[in-house]
């Protein structure tokens, strides 16, 4: 074959349709329409999860939450990250992993994952065998500070095994990402109810498992926690941009 010939075939090559390029660009790992859809798939299942196997009455609740964290993580981390956490997202705006409009995309896609996961608990669960958490006095300061510190610890571990230049394609993050609910849910269940995640508190407030009053306290100490989560990992990775 002479180097015309190639030449021809290579002009004469049929390009692909503009439709199909846009469907390849729409559906490719990185456009945003399959970020967000991944969080909210992600999220969904998380919060179907906790509502179901608390309303339930699972004494394997918390192996549960966290297998199936770990599970949309590894399935849906390599397209969106891995957050279904609303608090995470903020962690990695302030760690400069994310850009404030992505974060607004994630949150929306979250929150409404969460409310699409509570609405399939109300569906499969008829009766809840637990009490909507309403605490008040010393036992609201224990809730809070509980849901601060796991909160943090959630976020503070997913950005340092999962956005770390020094963990580059680790196969690890995953099952520590979902044990680290685990340990949260067994160590503080009792306390606050262990959510650590806002569209986990707003699923709950739907499918009855947190009273609405504890909606906006909560998701203020997960945002705080998710913020300082942010600035300590900057502060321990200068060089980590």
């Amino acid at each position: 074959m002479t180097a015309s010939d190639t030449a021809t075939l290579t002009i004469d090559a049929p390009t692909p349709d503009r439709a199909e390029r846009r469907a390849t660009r729409f559906w490719s790992p990185s456009s945003t329409v399959a970020r967000y859809l991944v969080e909210g798939i992600g999220t969904l299942f998380l919060v179907f999860t906790v509502g179901a196997s608390v309303r339930g009455g699972s004494a394997l609740a918390p192996l549960a939450i966290g297998g199936v964290l770990m599970a949309m993580i590894y399935a849906g981390g390599h397209i969106s990250g891995g957050h279904f956490n609303p608090a995470v997202t903020v962690a990695a705006l302030v760690r400069g992993r994310i850009k404030l409009r992505d974060a607004a995309g994630y949150w929306v896609a979250q929150l409404v994952g969460g409310l699409l996961g509570a609405g399939a608990v109300l569906a499969v669960v008829e009766t809840g065998q637990s009490t909507p958490i309403d605490v008040s006095g010393h036992a609201m300061v224990a809730a809070l500070v509980a849901e601060l510190l796991f909160t943090f610890a959630l976020c503070y571990v997913v950005l340092n095994v999962a956005t770390s230049k020094d963990h580059p394609d680790n196969s690890f993050y995953g099952l520590a990402i979902g044990f680290t609910v685990v340990a949260g849910a067994v160590a503080v269940g009792g306390v606050s109810g262990a959510a650590f995640n806002p569209a986990v508190v707003l699923g709950g407030v739907v499918s009855g498992l947190f009273s609405a009053t504890m909606l906006p306290v909560y998701v203020t100490v997960q945002v705080i926690a998710g913020v300082a989560a942010g600035l300590v990992f900057r502060t321990l990775n200068p060089d980590d941009k």
